[in-house]
């Protein structure tokens, strides 16, 4: 217990606590900008931020990771808020939590080993393009100066962890903050500032029952809501949490993460914000910027709640083109470059999966529902390939007998092609099936071997099942009707 805990929060005290504060700084457009996308007030997504990374440092299962407001939940929030108001979405956010927990309770983190790696890779290059395309704003319709400060923080970026001895100490994403705020501030350049985007908050958040009527009738508004939060919100933070696992060669527990979100939101929706998942960009930054234990989260929490809370007029003067610079540079970190070259190597079934969940994420802006149809392709795929790889064989013993030998997997895919390799015509006194090298897996093959041992017995032939393995007799005996004679009876009168 010692051991995790030295691990999880002191093993990287430096790097965490400096990483943090590229977090802070990173979160703040983008929780005052999906606060306004929600419809609510900029504190809304600021102090959630705040208290679900707070809250996720000692709840959740994936260390270094970064949980805050997100793009992906304040989409689904905005009927939510414009019908009902803010203190639904409040109600609604706590809800979203405890399904979330309920969620980890039912192991429900497991599912993520039923998602591909083509899957994976696809969700990560959507998000970079997403990444990138939200900065598109800030560098649309400006002067040469926002452009100007955008390549210069690229440049720092880039170049200042090559300068030797101190270019690893200091985390080169808040060299170029520092440095444009710093050119700005000096030369009194006119560009668009974090101050901007909308008034910070002035006063800690205070815990706040949400104030709906505790009835069926308010379960029914959220609910459906808070289902849609939950399973957005679990799915983006099982995908991110993957894809930090690569990174830092570690493994993280999903269930926990499962449980540590639903905490995280019920929390966040008690301190009047709303609810969040794992953010990738901004855990990108954490990792890149040296960011591994829980103190990195925990870190970018306070840092967060005390730069909007109580320095709130230098952070007003912090210029957008280093966040951008800083966004730009999540973006082609996190897009998977190998994938272009692998698009030769793959097969073409991967490669459709992987742009399918591109194209779909990019144009719907909907993760589950890139995910989902990622994952709903690489099954078919999947189950299409298992189907032609069975094969049945057919050996004659003597003139009236016959043997058919049944290789690979029997499903709801390959049942149809199972009944069409047999010969029902052929006169014969008996048939051996031979099924050793069988696997049946489901009713619908069960039935498509009761089909062939009928027919075959509908012609006068004598059948002999041989070979079959435990788990196929087990399903056989439950579900087949073959050597039920009223049950034959049945099937055969409702033909």
């Amino acid at each position: 217990m010692l051991k995790n805990f030295k691990n999880d929060w002191l093993s990287n005290v430096r790097g965490d606590l400096l990483a943090g504060i590229v977090v802070a700084l990173a979160l703040i457009p983008e929780a005052i900008a999906f606060s306004i996308i929600a419809g609510v007030d900029p504190k809304v997504g600021l102090y959630a931020s705040f208290s679900i990374s707070v809250v996720i440092a000692f709840t959740g299962g994936r260390s270094g990771m970064i949980s805050a407001a997100t793009g992906a939940m304040a989409l689904l929030m905005i009927t939510l808020v414009k019908e009902h108001g803010l203190q639904y979405l409040l109600a609604a956010t706590v809800l979203t939590g405890v399904l979330q927990v309920l969620a980890g309770y039912l192991k429900l983190g497991n599912l993520m080993r039923f998602v591909s790696r083509s899957v994976v890779t696809g969700f990560v290059n959507a998000l970079a393009i997403l990444i990138f395309m939200a900065q598109l704003p800030e560098l649309t319709n400006v002067t040469w100066h926002v452009y100007a400060m955008t390549v210069a923080g690229l440049a720092i970026i880039y170049l200042f962890p090559l300068i030797p001895r101190i270019g690893k100490l200091i985390p080169s994403p808040l060299i170029c903050i520092l440095v444009l705020t710093a050119v700005a501030v000096m030369f009194n350049l006119e560009v668009r500032t974090v101050g901007d985007m909308g008034d910070l908050p002035d006063t800690l958040p205070i815990f706040l029952w949400p104030d709906v009527p505790l009835n069926m009738q308010t379960l029914l508004i959220v609910l459906p809501y808070s289902a849609a939060l939950a399973v957005v919100g679990l799915l983006e933070s099982m995908m991110t949490a993957t894809i930090v696992d690569d990174l830092t060669d570690t493994k993280s527990d999903k269930n926990r993460e499962c449980k540590g979100q639903g905490v995280a939101n019920i929390s966040t929706g008690l301190l009047g914000g709303m609810a969040g998942c794992a953010m990738i960009g901004q855990s990108m930054i954490n990792i890149k910027s040296g960011g591994r234990g829980r103190l990195s989260s925990f870190a970018a929490g306070i840092y967060l709640l005390i730069m909007v809370v109580f320095l709130g007029p230098w952070l007003k003067q912090i210029p957008m083109a280093a966040l951008v610079a800083v966004m730009i540079m999540v973006a082609i970190g996190t897009f998977s470059w190998r994938s272009i070259t692998d698009l030769k190597q793959h097969p073409l079934s991967t490669n459709i999966v992987m742009l399918a969940t591109v194209v779909i994420v990019v144009l719907t802006h909907n993760l589950a529902l890139g995910v989902f149809v990622g994952v709903l392709l690489a099954s078919l795929f999947f189950a299409n390939k298992i189907s032609r790889m069975m094969v049945v064989k057919r050996r004659n013993a003597v003139s009236e007998s016959c043997e058919y030998r049944v290789i690979g997997q029997v499903f709801f895919a390959s049942a149809d092609k199972f009944i069409d390799s047999f010969d029902f015509k052929e006169v014969l006194e008996s048939v051996t099936i031979d099924l050793s090298s069988a696997h049946f897996w489901d009713v619908t093959a069960v039935s498509a071997l009761d089909k062939v041992v009928i027919k075959f017995r509908r012609e006068g032939a004598n059948v002999e099942l041989i070979g079959m393995n435990q788990a196929t007799r087990t399903l056989v005996d439950k579900f087949g009707v073959h050597d039920k004679p009223e049950e034959v009876e049945k099937l055969m009168a409702g033909h």
